[in-house]
């Protein structure tokens, strides 16, 4: 498979036609068609089925579109690696962070490097722990801010002297609104929304002790707007870091006994890195040793 055929094919994927496709890649529509009839012999697949007014991926199209979209993201940022290797630091560094306190911090650490490099970019993706390790692993981020407890033994860290804080999420007209903070007891009998991380799971659970096994879960997700929006509207609690962000209707209030959570900026031990992502984890390690 050629880069050039999966970005024909990602780019018809997305435009569900074929000859807007071709328009936009200044190709004509039978070289464009031919190209994506290739693609599925070399696979021994088919990749789209083909209606009157548009055309709709398969299954097997489907699989093709998430893998296309990582090798090529992959490529991408290879070519971008190799090409910037000048005196002067150029490039773009990946970096991956949750929805965290930490992320103020990691803001601080990347402008305080992009003041002394200003040519370098950076390319920032959101998601959870596991989502980043996940992206770590398939080269696709250079760095990765993490909430633990997770499993860092193939990654180098620092860690960062942010420490997290555990509480819930209330809406205004709740007796648990009016508290300073909230117990097991409190809590057991109230609707929970939980974050998606497993691990982070457990450690909640743990936290509740003998109240945990009669816990009524009514959902779990891994973004807190959007929990937020179904707090709001279900009067559930969300279990959640403290962001210091307003919710309307809604507000924070700590656990009691308080829980807190580490984080640590990770990049793999066996990798080469590109000129930038090197420097910029150089200046990760010294800034926060100063810090410390």
């Amino acid at each position: 498979m050629e880069i050039r055929v999966l970005k024909y094919f990602l780019l018809v994927a997305r435009e569900e036609n074929i000859t807007k496709a071709a328009e936009l890649m200044h190709l004509t529509q039978p070289t464009l068609s031919r190209q994506l009839m290739q693609l599925e012999k070399e696979l021994g697949v088919q990749l789209f089925r083909r209606s009157k007014h548009r055309i709709i991926l398969t299954e097997e199209g489907m699989l093709l579109r998430r893998r296309a979209e990582e090798i090529v993201a992959l490529a991408e940022k290879t070519k971008e690696d190799l090409q910037h290797r000048e005196e002067q630091l150029t490039g773009t560094v990946a970096v991956g962070s949750g929805e965290l306190q930490s992320s103020r911090f990691l803001s601080q650490l990347l402008t305080a490097f992009q003041e002394k490099n200003p040519l370098v970019r950076f390319a920032i993706y959101s998601g959870n722990s596991d989502n980043i390790k996940e992206r770590i692993e398939r080269g696709l981020l250079d760095v990765g801010l993490l909430q633990e407890p997770v499993d860092i033994t193939r990654y180098r860290f620092v860690r960062t002297p942010v420490r997290e804080r555990w509480g819930v999420l209330v809406r205004e007209d709740s007796v648990s609104a009016t508290k300073q903070s909230v117990s097991p007891a409190e809590l057991a009998d109230m609707p929970l929304i939980l974050p998606e991380r497993e691990s982070i799971q457990n450690e909640l659970l743990n936290w509740f002790g003998p109240y945990a096994e009669g816990l009524r879960i009514t959902a779990t997700g891994n973004l807190l707007y959007n929990l937020a929006s179904l707090a709001r509207a279900s009067g559930s609690c969300v279990l959640t870091l403290d962001l210091e962000c307003d919710y309307d209707g809604l507000r924070f209030i700590p656990l009691s006994p308080p829980m807190g959570s580490d984080t640590v900026l990770v990049w793999k031990k066996a990798q080469t890195f590109s000129a930038a992502a090197a420097a910029m984890i150089e200046f990760s390690e010294k800034y926060i040793s100063g810090i410390k």
